[in-house]
């Protein structure tokens, strides 16, 4: 009896590590990022959903700070986020303050993220990040996931946007944290935070 439990335990030891390399395989990760926390970004290119090139810097140019989101359509803690990322866009656009929205999901195509964008009110422009070049840039792994940058174009806030998906239960908004204080011209208190959500699914590279 012992023999065949330690059979089954070794058959279901070698399944799962069979099934984990599996998902990883469809699944990668994100490579080490090129932009940083307290460093400068580079320029770089965004598409948005019609397929026209837009440069970082141009898109941000003239405000006070840039907020860079990763956002799913599909992914159920995003949508959760939906209406508070409307909402502070429309908060904090009034303050001179560009949002946008980045989707690097290699199974979410660009006419449902237009259809997203739409039903669900977004007055920030959704990017199509094709073969999740942008997340791979930024190390991004979740969504949601911010970076917050300041008008020299250094990185002054990566993580969450908030401390709980629902609503009700939030304590520490870190998003609109870093958003005051840039607006005060201080240090953002708190700089990363960790991000939670689901996990972008890239695609498969050499």
């Amino acid at each position: 009896m012992k023999r065949w439990i330690a059979v089954g335990a070794l058959l279901f030891a070698v399944l799962f590590f069979g099934l984990r390399v599996a998902y990883f395989a469809q699944n990668p990760g994100p490579p080490p990022p090129t932009f940083k926390l307290g460093g400068k970004v580079d320029n770089f290119t965004l598409r948005d959903l019609k397929g026209q090139s837009f440069q970082f810097y141009d898109v941000g140019r003239g405000s006070k700070a840039t907020v860079v989101m990763f956002i799913a359509t599909q992914c159920p803690i995003s949508n959760d986020y939906n209406p508070r990322m409307a909402a502070l866009d429309r908060e904090y656009s009034a303050k001179g303050i560009k949002f946008i929205g980045i989707n690097s999901n290699r199974q979410e195509p660009i006419p449902e993220v237009a259809e997203h964008a739409a039903k669900n009110g977004f007055g920030f422009t959704v990017y199509k990040d094709e073969n999740n070049v942008v997340a791979d840039l930024f190390g991004a792994s979740f969504t949601p996931e911010v970076y917050v940058f300041d008008t020299g174009w250094v990185m002054r806030y990566h993580g969450r946007i908030d401390d709980s998906r629902q609503p009700e239960k939030v304590t520490v908004s870190d998003l609109r944290n870093a958003l005051e204080a840039l607006l005060a011209g201080k240090d953002v208190p708190v700089q990363e935070t960790k991000a939670f959500g689901c996990t972008i699914k890239r695609v498969k590279k050499p």
